[in-house]
């Protein structure tokens, strides 16, 4: 039979490698997020009428929807959307802490002249 002590320390470090694990898990995922992010500081900086399609998919990566408007012109749209949740509470049991939870969108819709160069660009972007 295990002493009552060992089984303690078995139990705290199993925990606390778990926390370590999910800890790591979020952080290589936003790690992953942060180079593909788009923001509507990015637009502001990096578009600008003129430029053309291959200079704006360097810039901002691939759109979600390419579509084309009433004149056969083409439209790019890019919508993002993110959930931000952070977990307060003990640190070796998360079910003891409480959570909040909030989303970001961001939609940039780029407008393409005959061309193909940007003619347009907009966004919104919103939080709650």
């Amino acid at each position: 039979m295990i002493p009552t002590l060992l089984l303690r320390l078995i139990i705290v470090a199993t925990l606390a490698c778990a926390g370590c694990e999910a800890s790591y898990h979020a952080r290589e995922t936003q790690s992953g997020l942060d180079g593909d992010r788009l923001t509507v500081g990015t637009v502001q900086r990096e578009i600008r009428k003129g430029m053309s399609s291959a200079e704006v998919a360097e810039a901002l990566g691939s759109p979600n929807v390419v579509s084309t408007d009433e004149q056969g012109r083409e439209v790019w749209i890019y919508d993002k959307t993110a959930t931000d949740v952070v977990v307060s509470g003990s640190r070796w049991f998360v079910a003891a802490g409480a959570a909040s939870r909030s989303q970001r969108t961001l939609t940039v819709i780029i407008k393409y002249d005959e061309a193909g160069r940007v003619r347009d660009v907009a966004y919104h972007t919103s939080r709650f």
